[in-house]
């Protein structure tokens, strides 16, 4: 029973409740942010570059089978014939995503740094003087005091 209460107690803690609704976040922003780079960053470079495909750039390592009625500049259809490919298409693009979900999550952090950064405090008044310091003082004035 007690293994039980353990794991209840670890799972409810903060922090992982914290980490679990970041991972789903994460995953939600993952999905937007591949969804930019295809369908809206991915088509202004193919432009720069002179209409290159990135998705269809690939490396055959393998002979094509005899039964194949594809297009054998497709990586796509020659992935689903089991063709051996590098696609090194494939991953720049992933690479460009990996690289702008990287920015972003950088600068919600500095977003949420700056925001927990205390304010500019006026300077703090003095710290009281102890008890036992001001004892001391009352002591050395009246040995001043007395007449010796």
């Amino acid at each position: 029973m007690s293994m039980i209460k353990e794991f209840k107690e670890f799972a409810l803690k903060g922090n992982v409740m914290d980490l679990a609704v970041g991972v789903i976040i994460g995953g939600a922003f993952s999905t937007i942010v591949n969804s930019v780079v295809k369908d809206l960053i991915m088509p202004i470079v193919g432009i720069a570059t002179g209409g290159l495909d990135f998705s269809n750039m690939f490396i055959r390592l393998g002979e094509i089978p005899p039964t194949y009625h594809g297009n054998p500049t497709s990586y796509k259809d020659l992935q689903t014939a089991g063709v051996a490919v590098i696609g090194y298409g494939s991953f720049i693009t992933v690479l460009i995503n990996f690289i702008i979900l990287a920015f972003i999550i950088f600068l919600m952090v500095k977003f949420i740094n700056n925001l927990r950064k205390p304010a500019e405090a006026a300077p703090a008044a003095p710290a009281p003087t102890p008890e036992d310091v001001l004892l001391l003082r009352e002591i050395r004035d009246s040995l001043k005091n007395s007449p010796r």
